[in-house]
């Protein structure tokens, strides 16, 4: 397996309304430092990766929207290494895009797909079961992807039960797959748990660029179909608008509806290297360092009295007196302010909803003025 037939391919085109108001459909999360090591999320997903795949190698698929913040965050990437999605199609167009590109360069192609957007914690340990992942599938019409051991009964992550373990050279935690299962609730979650034959789903994906087209083919013949007619405008200038008519075409769905639900050659690697998919306020609570009082603080003029459990995010700049509160979500960004409870946290895209639903009557109400 040569280092040049891997590519990776990271989707960035989220809008994070979760991480609201700190994230926004201007600068999204994944553009964000959350974590506060000085890097976006985008550029910790480059910096693992570039550890194992050549910079040539790399695609990025976002909005078109993002090409520029893209662009300015990774600038080792030449622009025709940015896929612009002209709508939101969720995953399998994004997933589709990108491999028929990489495709029409590198058949023999093998690749990683992962969101720009997550926390790997013991990074040297996922590089290498990513490449135990490569050489799995090298040559073979296999579907990989990472599961991850849970600890908890998660009822935000979707869920992979396995079937019968692989014998594969001296792979001890590779299984087919028997289910998917989206987001369960606390009870079922519980019961999964306790099975032992559920894992946490990652949405990190390993595939031969051949395979994956031919699962396109089988399980979404009208996204193939579209990419087999219009193949040829792939890597030329007429590339942008014949993706601009396909993606008003392509159905909303994601990779895992799509494909990985449907086909019979899906496989998992299963792991634990410290994986958070950092999908709200709560998940990065949990990958935070707390204060004595179990407070995740961002801001250094921030100054606490009977607060405890809490996620405090203000910005340098600002004094914030907060007294009295128990397991709550205070953030300000951008002259916006969130205060919520963290068991509401789920509540938050309906906030921003309303929120934006506020702005919009108040602009058209200075129009007609």
């Amino acid at each position: 397996m040569e280092k040049k037939n891997n590519y990776c391919v990271i989707m960035a085109g989220g809008i994070g309304s979760r991480f609201w108001p700190l994230s926004t459909s201007e600068k999204p999360k994944q553009f964000l430092d959350i974590l506060g090591l000085g890097r976006s999320l985008l550029q910790l997903t480059y910096d693992r990766f570039i550890k194992i795949i050549p910079n040539e190698n790399f695609l990025v698929v976002t909005s078109e929207n993002y090409k520029d913040l893209v662009l300015s965050q990774l600038p080792s990437l030449k622009e025709s290494q940015i896929l612009s999605e002209p709508l939101r199609r969720n995953t399998a167009p994004c997933v589709a895009y990108a491999t028929y590109k990489i495709m029409s360069i590198n058949p023999e192609a093998n690749i990683i797909v992962a969101p720009s957007d997550h926390l790997i914690v013991k990074e040297d340990h996922f590089l290498n079961e990513v490449e135990k992942g490569l050489n799995f599938i090298d040559n073979k019409e296999y579907l990989l992807t990472l599961g991850i051991h849970p600890n908890i009964p998660e009822t935000g992550y979707g869920y992979i039960q396995v079937a019968e373990k692989i014998k594969y050279e001296e792979y001890d935690n590779l299984f087919r797959v028997k289910t998917f299962t989206e987001k369960p609730d606390r009870k079922m979650a519980e019961v999964f748990i306790e099975t032992g034959e559920f894992f946490w789903n990652s949405g990190i994906f390993i595939w031969a660029a051949s395979s994956i087209q031919k699962a396109f083919a089988k399980h979404l013949p009208e996204v193939n179909e579209l990419f087999e007619r219009g193949a040829k405008y792939l890597n030329t200038p007429d590339e942008e608008h014949f993706i601009n008519k396909a993606y008003a075409e392509f159905p909303n769905i994601s990779i895992d509806y799509g494909i990985m639900e449907k086909a019979d050659n899906v496989y998992v690697l299963c792991s634990d290297f410290g994986w958070s998919d950092l999908g709200t306020w709560g998940s990065l609570y949990e990958n935070y360092n707390l204060d004595n009082n179990a407070n995740a603080v961002s801001g250094d003029k921030v100054f606490l009295y009977e607060t405890r459990n809490s996620i405090i995010n203000m910005p340098d700049n600002k004094i914030a007196v907060i007294q009295g509160l128990t397991d709550y979500i205070v953030v300000e960004s951008d002259n916006a302010l969130l205060v919520c409870r963290k068991e509401d946290e789920q509540h938050i895209r309906q906030f921003v909803a309303d929120v934006m639903l506020s702005e919009r009557k108040v602009t058209t109400s200075r129009k007609t003025e």
